[in-house]
């Protein structure tokens, strides 16, 4: 059983794919967006979460405070499970579901669209794939946004393209969590 771990709707259960997708645990949901929260990153963000799978990312954020998230996924069950969890949530209106692979999706960003970025994307997915959807959300990312990618603990660490540059990574298990931040935050005057 997939739930939202925590915020407004904490405790509700996701309905999720019987096949074809990999649910983050609520351990590693309840970290990761610790971390997050750590790095307020979450309250008011717009929010984009690529594979979205049963949507648990995004549908976390947007409980916890995200102020509009996008949900993007090509599979059918997985795009038809998310639709159904946000209507269960009430969530419509404030999350938006997107039946797109990623690669086309991520092409069409241009702007500083998103504060936050999650990336979980199937674990046979190779380091180029990952890299060139990375090249895409970096021209969608606002200054100071977070991205973060969830990767098998055997697989490689991810290539930041500019303006991203690594934060911290952190292993739970067989799963790895890497964040990256748009540099440009980084360069603003004090």
């Amino acid at each position: 059983m997939t739930r939202i771990v925590a915020g407004t709707a904490g405790g509700r259960t996701l309905v999720v794919p019987a096949k074809g997708t990999r649910p983050t645990s609520e351990r590693v949901r309840e970290a990761l967006f610790s971390r997050l929260e750590h790095l307020d990153a979450v309250e008011g963000a717009r929010v984009l979460d690529l594979y979205a799978g049963s949507g648990a990312l995004g549908l976390e954020a947007a409980s916890r405070g995200a102020a509009h998230v996008v949900l993007v996924d090509s599979a059918r069950v997985a795009v038809d499970a998310c639709r159904r969890n946000v209507r269960a949530l009430g969530m419509a209106g404030r999350v938006d579901v997107v039946a797109d692979t990623v690669d086309r999706y991520v092409a069409r960003l241009d702007g500083p669209a998103f504060d936050l970025v999650l990336l979980d994307p199937p674990y046979d997915l190779g380091d180029g794939a990952l890299a060139a959807a990375l090249e895409g959300v970096a021209r969608g990312t606002a200054p100071g946004a977070v991205v973060v990618v969830e990767r098998s603990a055997r697989a490689s660490a991810p290539v930041w393209p500019a303006p991203l540059v690594p934060l911290d990574d952190r292993r739970y298990g067989e799963t790895q969590v890497w964040f990256a931040e748009h540099a440009a935050a980084q360069e603003a005057p004090a």
